[in-house]
């Protein structure tokens, strides 16, 4: 399980400058080692300075206590160091320092500055000591090894402490980096989740009003018709028995068809279920089986069943059989347009006559195809019911001029509806041929 920056953040709690806990007694402890050391080493400096030895075990306890501060002011702790090189003190604060230094954000300038001071320091020291040492017979090698020693050990003190610190440093500084851009790559993951579901939700809307939309067109005009039909079946039951019994079969012939087509319906939405739930027991993502789910339903609404303009003159008889004259007018090249071009322009006469059932029932309807270069335009325009006429008190749940809209919308065609100056009402509608 990786940690993010936030948890990385949130993890902080030391003292004062200290991210952790831990650092702090690291940190304290080298302190108290580095106290320590420098005080054994202030007696010799106090013994050959001429101080007693009190005076050079404080300087050095304070001098060595420095290097505590050395995640808070890594400069200090390598100049002090630098300043009591040559009283031989500080060889544990020199190369914590010099680690430190190096591992830190400070600019690379700085960093080669003062590893360049200490290691000139640690050679002039060293430098001195071992001619020192050589004058003074303690050592009887020649002199080459005055120089050898003064770079092998300035070297020794230097060089491995800084590589050490420039690894370190650019490894924490690459982990920072990875911890930044995981947290931004969980950001945007949460991110297209949220938007991915918001997709999986709009389309689930989108597909239940489709859903609704194909309902209601599918029921309302055949319900209307066998209510029309029962009304004059009711009315005619004993002054025309012939002509009830027509009126009966042609009200269990609408039952039919209504029930044949809810079924289809019934078999997309099952169909496009078990889609769904194949795909969850897959693991897809929640959001993925919505779309999913919706396109295949949609897809299947479209491909399976979808009424066309040929079954025009079917949908004008059924009307006629019902009572309503209707008059229908064919204008240019009779051709085939797209499924869900023809079947938007099925639905948009399939309402309009169904609304002329509901609301203006006897009268008069004129139904107009026009077959054009790029589009197909249609209109149903019926007009002013005769006072006399029956009303089959239909109900009505204001959703079929939304409906017919929304379908010539989608398609990218204009719907325009409304009363005419005669008292009728008009349909129209505009749809691209491609």
């Amino acid at each position: 399980m990786t940690t993010t920056g936030e948890d990385h953040a949130a993890a902080r709690g030391g003292p004062w400058w200290w991210a952790r806990r831990r650092s702090a007694v690291l940190d304290v402890s080298l302190g108290v080692v580095s106290a320590l050391e420098c005080g054994f080493e202030g007696v010799p400096f106090a013994r050959d300075a001429g101080l007693p030895a009190s005076v050079g075990i404080v300087f050095g306890l304070l001098a060595g206590s420095v290097l505590v501060v050395r995640r808070k002011w890594p400069v200090a702790v390598v100049l002090v160091a630098i300043a009591i090189t040559p009283a031989q003190m500080g060889f544990l604060m020199g190369i914590v320092g010099l680690y430190t230094l190096a591992a830190s954000e400070l600019p690379r300038r700085i960093i080669g500055s003062l590893a360049g001071m200490s290691l000139v320091g640690t050679l002039v020291v060293t430098f001195v000591r071992v001619r020192q040492d050589m004058a003074r017979g303690d050592l009887t090698l020649g002199d080459w090894f005055v120089p050898f020693a003064s770079i092998t050990t300035s070297l020794g003190l230097t060089a491995p402490p800084v590589l050490l610190g420039l690894y370190v440093g650019a490894r924490r500084r690459l982990m920072e980096s990875l911890r930044e851009r995981a947290d931004s790559l969980e950001r945007e993951l949460q991110l297209l989740a949220e938007r991915a579901e918001e997709r999986a939700e709009w389309a689930r809307g989108e597909e239940r009003t489709r859903i609704a939309r194909e309902m209601h067109d599918v029921v309302a005009h055949r319900v209307s018709l066998m209510v029309v039909h029962a009304a004059a079946l009711q009315a005619v039951a004993r002054k025309d028995p012939e002509k009830a019994v027509k009126n009966a079969a042609l009200v269990g012939d609408m039952g039919r068809q209504a029930l044949t087509e809810l079924r289809e319906m019934l078999g997309v939405l099952r169909s496009g279920g078990g889609d769904a739930a194949r795909r969850e027991r897959a693991a897809v993502p929640l959001a993925a089986v919505g779309v999913a789910a919706a396109a295949a339903a949609s897809r299947a609404v479209d491909e399976e069943g979808g009424p066309c303009l040929d079954e025009i003159d079917e949908l004008i008889g059924q009307s006629a059989a019902a009572g309503m004259v209707v008059d229908l007018s064919v204008e240019g090249d009779v051709r085939s347009y797209a499924p869900e071009v023809e079947q938007t322009a099925y639905r948009v006469v399939q309402e309009a006559l169904t609304n002329v059932h509901k609301h203006a029932a006897g009268a008069k309807t004129y139904v107009r195809l026009a077959h054009r270069v790029s589009e197909i335009a249609m209109q149903v325009e019926n007009e002013p019911p005769p006072e006399a006429a029956s009303s089959a008190r239909l109900p009505s749940g204001g959703n079929g001029l939304v409906g017919m809209k929304e379908r010539v919308a989608a398609l990218g065609g204009v719907f325009v509806s409304g009363p005419t100056d005669a008292g009728g009402f008009r349909v129209s509608a505009v749809i691209p041929a491609s």
